[in-house]
Order: structure tokens, then sequence, then C-alpha cells
């Protein structure tokens, strides 16, 4: 059976996808609080919270986690999750008041043709509220509007999408990822190199082969700031401050592995990483899992995303 994040306790998922236009939210809560690190690569993100996240600041535990398209403009949805969150009493204990922590990160899913003002706020909030253990993958939730392979424009340019993968380790640590991808480059077999989504070829016989392409210089990135691959990887193990932001920069070898090219001008690629449990485990051996479901889930998010046979 296919593990998803939420097969580890303590994680839920949530959609809410615009009926009408190619975009959403994604909403990974922790109700019981999780420890967690970010790591950023791309040079083009769109987040909000994250500082917070360094090993060296104060706040040690987050309520819930924040994936949406819309640009700059999606982050709004997190007001939304941290308002339903606010009224199941979940948050950080400020005094007399209770704030829920919920960091954000966005993928630009933007269309000349449409409105800035999706997602909603009120988009947050259903994705909140549908948070459940089952949950679905594909063109859904942030992924809706996700595309790969954009070096020719959208015309060229194929599906990117949502999915989830895990791995169970030794005394039962688990590590498992959710992942977002909507890539400037190519989407690639991690076992083979061979490419399985992006840059179709003009000619129409096979792929450009994104890489290759800008090697010839022929390079002239048309639709910059439209991309950004999301990860959130979360594990049972008990892991610190530090040692989650650890997990959180091996993870994105995951996203090298299966993306070329990863990081990016034109990328905002982003991953946070979630402790949740109290397993004993090495962080190398987290870290390296880590990588690996985030690789696995990219390949599957773009099959699932343009109905690709495995």
């Amino acid at each position: 059976m296919q593990m998803k994040i939420s097969d580890i306790d303590g994680i839920l998922v949530g959609h809410s996808t615009h009926p009408t236009e190619a975009t959403g939210c994604t909403v990974v809560l922790c109700p019981n609080g999780a420890t967690a690190g970010v790591d950023v690569r791309g040079s083009a993100p769109g987040t909000r919270e994250t500082d917070l996240l360094r090993p060296t600041f104060m706040v040690r535990e987050i309520h819930g986690l924040v994936l949406t398209g819309g640009s700059a403009f999606g982050l709004r949805t997190a007001d939304g999750v941290m308002r339903y969150l606010y009224e199941k009493g979940i948050g950080y204990a400020a005094g007399t008041a209770i704030v829920p922590i919920v960091p954000a990160a966005v993928i630009f899913d933007l269309t000349r043709e449409r409105s800035v003002h999706i997602p909603t706020v009120d988009m947050g909030y259903q994705a909140a509220q549908h948070a459940q253990t089952d949950f679905e993958e594909g063109r859904v939730g942030a992924g809706r509007g996700a595309t790969v392979g954009k070096i020719l424009g959208m015309e060229y340019a194929m599906y990117g999408g949502l999915a989830s993968d895990g791995i169970e380790l030794y005394n039962g640590v688990r590590v498992a990822a959710l992942v977002v991808v909507n890539a400037l480059g190519d989407i690639v077999n991690p076992k083979t190199g061979a490419i399985i989504a992006g840059a179709l070829n003009p000619s129409g016989e096979g792929f450009l082969d994104t890489v290759a392409y800008m090697k010839r210089g022929e390079f002239s990135a048309p639709i910059r700031g439209t991309n950004t691959t999301l990860a959130v990887v979360a594990t049972n193990a008990q892991l610190d401050k530090e040692m989650i932001t650890k997990v959180a920069q091996m993870a994105q070898n995951g996203i090298a592995r299966a993306i070329r090219p990863a990081h990016t001008m034109y990328d905002g690629d982003i991953v946070f990483a979630l402790s949740v449990g109290n397993r004993k485990a090495d962080v190398n051996v987290v870290g390296e899992a880590a990588a690996e479901v985030v690789s696995q889930a990219i390949v599957r998010a773009v099959e699932l995303g343009n109905d690709l046979k495995r």
C-alpha cells in the first residue's frame, strides 16, 4: 500500500480546490504541535513565517503548514487556517492569547485571465476543515494549477501536481513527504535519469530536454518566476529543531534527483520538515530517507497529474 504523509500519527492533510480556476491550497495540520525546520534553495520563494523556523529562534513548535497557489497573494490562505486552529484552541500560548503558528509557501500559478483574489482566506479555512488522514492526490489543492517543463512557455509544458510517498525504516521509524511540483525544469526518473515529464519538443518527437537546450545557449526564460516545487517532510523520529532543519536540508537532494535543472533563479524551491514522534533514529538516516521519498513523490505527482502509467 502506498504510504502517505498522513500515515504518520499527528499529521492531517486537507485541500481546497477552486471549482472553476486552476488554483487551490493544501494544509498540513499537526494539532498536537510539531518541531519544524525549513530549507530554501530556489531563488524566487514566496513565504510566510519561515524565519521563526530557524534553530536560533524562540518558537519551538508549529501547528500547521500551508502550501498554496496564487503566488504572494495566496499567502492570505494561512489566515483562514489560523482562524480554524484558534477556534479549536490550538496554538502558541502567548500570555493570555492563543496564536496558531502556521508557516506558508506559494507556487506561482497565476494567469493573465485569472483574478488575484483567489485562493481566498475562506479556502484556507475550508482546507483546514477538511484535513484528515485520507486525502486526494493529483491536480488538487495547491497542485491544481501546477505545471512543469516551461522553458519554451506554457504551449509546450505539461501538468505538475501534488502527491505523497513514504517509507518505514527500522524500529517503526517512518519518513514521508508531500510535494507540489511546479518546476521550470523536466521531471526525471531518479534511477535512470530518463525524462518522464517536461518541455515537449516542438517537432512533436518526445521531450526537448531542458538542460541540453540551456547548454546550447538558447535559454531566455520566457516565464520567469512562474515555478516552484514545495515539499513537506514528516517523521515520527524525535528530532530537535537543529536536527529537523538538517533533515529539511538533506531532503532538498530529492528535488535535485528528480527535477532537472533544480533550484534555479526562476524556482522558489522550499522544503519544510516536521518531527511529530518519539522514535529514536539517526538524523543522517532520516535525512537520506527524506530525500528518497521527496524524489519518489515528485515522480508520482507528474504521473498522477498527466495520467501516466507506471
